[in-house]
């Protein structure tokens, strides 16, 4: 029996979280380029919004 064709592959648990891991992975890579571009961008303007 090789690994592929294991019983854990007939489990649903497996795919459950084999599917959470990947969304995980995404949603960090996503927050990853967020972060990075905002601060990357240049520094807001003196006298902006929110100043009197």
């Amino acid at each position: 029996m090789s690994l592929w064709d294991a019983p854990i592959w007939r489990d649903s648990g497996t795919w459950i979280v084999l599917g959470v891991s990947l969304l995980f992975i995404v949603v960090a890579v996503a927050l990853h380029l967020a972060i990075r571009r905002v601060l990357r961008a240049p520094p807001p303007p003196p006298g902006g919004a929110g100043e009197s």
